[in-house]
């Protein structure tokens, strides 16, 4: 029923790397075992595959356990449902199926093999052969197995790689990317997460020769590797070749500015900020809110995503040197955006690394005390204002009034605001 050709793995590099999968906690969660025990009691073999073997080996948390069989989706589901497991259609076309045990998900995945692509996605054919399933993914550190007793199996000998954190295609690194042409970013996005040394050669001239199909993606998934890429460890590297080669300008669709990136990290890292993908993707664009706007729709950005990109992106941020504005921005913005946009001016400006006023302003955001609105609506209703527009317009009033009086605190001149403007508002 099920082919054997892989069942003796290839030898090992460095004979600790499978004990590392052996006692791996989420390989002998007892979730993760209930998967197994019910393939296997169907007849049917399961192994983890991909992220969750990659990293194990190389000492990286596991976030989630994609599992592989030979049993068809119909099969997964029937023996998943008889061993009381629950079960979801996620991937149905493709032969995925997210099986629940104890509340934790689990994608089981019919071995596949590619029958035709066209750059963006593919037609499988369902196959009993773990070697075409493995020869269909993209790079070599991803198409590694293990069983549920953290037995290896490496159908395509890619397990060299894991300690020499290489980043390689899986056979012809043009085909592969001809396949799905996302595997372009997935290349820069691996290399800056896992790889050292120098970018695979092989890889990166095949990038490059394939990097018009770039265009061919949605906007969706470019959003998805360019976001986990520019926060990765080694993403300056990664991106500063992207640059070199177009292949950033084509992902991004606009012209870039990588000096800012560069400075804007060395900052992060001389201030011990987390780096954010929505900031670092402001700092390499030109500064204007249009060209927000415009990463906006080609990435298909979240409201979220574009409203923190935006307030990333101000471009002025100098006017911060001045206290009262610095305050203003802080209450009205909030203090993310303002240790954002000021991040990103101080990354395009002249001033080094080290210049005590801008210091000083980022220390301002950190420390200042943002006052709460000392007025509500229902405030100036209880005043005789009925509920309407002149609500809004006294607040807005009142705003202005409090922001330039350094956000006074004082119940009397707050009172005696607030009435003046009511009884402005009931005579108008």
């Amino acid at each position: 029923m099920n082919k054997k050709s892989d069942e003796i793995p290839r030898s090992a590099p460095n004979e600790a790397l499978p004990h590392a999968l052996r006692n791996a906690e989420w390989l002998t969660a007892p979730s993760c075992q209930a998967v197994f025990e019910a393939l296997e009691a169907g007849g049917y073999p399961g192994r983890a595959v991909g992220g969750s073997v990659r990293n194990a080996l190389l000492g990286v948390p596991v976030a989630d356990v994609d599992i592989a069989t030979p049993a068809r989706p119909e099969i997964v589901a029937k023996l998943a449902k008889e061993a009381g497991l629950g079960v979801h259609e996620t991937g149905i076309d493709h032969g995925t199926l997210t099986v629940v045990s104890a509340h934790v998900p689990y994608e089981v995945t019919t071995l596949r093999r590619d029958v035709s692509t066209d750059g963006r996605r593919a037609t499988v054919a369902f196959t009993e052969d773990w070697a075409e399933d493995a020869a269909r993914r993209d790079f070599t550190i991803n198409a590694l197995y293990c069983d549920r007793h953290g037995m290896l199996y490496d159908p395509l000998g890619g397990l060299p790689d894991i300690p020499k954190r290489k980043v390689r295609f899986i056979g012809s690194a043009d085909e592969r990317i001809r396949e799905d042409f996302l595997r372009i970013l997935r290349f820069f996005r691996f290399f800056a997460v896992f790889g050292e040394g120098d970018i695979d050669p092989v890889g990166l001239a095949a990038c490059i020769d394939e990097k018009q199909g770039l265009t061919q993606l949605s906007g969706e998934r470019i959003h998805q590797e360019l976001i986990k890429l520019v926060v990765a460890p080694r993403a300056v590297e990664a991106l500063h070749v992207m640059n070199e080669t177009g292949i950033l300008r084509l992902a991004l669709a606009q012209e870039v500015n990588i000096s800012v990136l560069d400075k804007l990290v060395e900052l992060e890292t001389r201030l011990d900020i987390e780096p954010d993908s929505m900031r670092r993707l402001g700092a390499l664009i030109q500064p204007a809110i249009s060209n927000c706007e415009a990463l906006a729709r080609k990435l298909r950005l979240s409201n979220a995503e574009t409203k923190k990109l935006k307030n990333a992106n101000r471009g002025n941020a100098r006017s911060y040197f001045d206290l009262m504005r610095a305050k203003e921005a802080l209450f009205l913005r909030g203090r993310e955006a303002f240790r954002d946009d000021s991040l990103i001016c101080w990354a395009r400006s002249q001033e080094c690394v080290d210049d005590q006023k801008w210091l000083d302003v980022l220390r301002l955001g950190h420390e200042w005390p943002v006052p709460n609105m000392p007025v509500k609506g229902a405030d100036i209703v209880k005043l005789g204002v009925p509920p309407g527009p002149e609500i809004g317009a006294v607040l807005e009033e009142f705003t202005a009034w409090w922001i330039a009086n350094d956000f006074v605190m004082a119940d009397e001149k707050i009172r005696a605001k607030l009435t003046e403007l009511v009884a402005k508002a009931l005579r108008d």
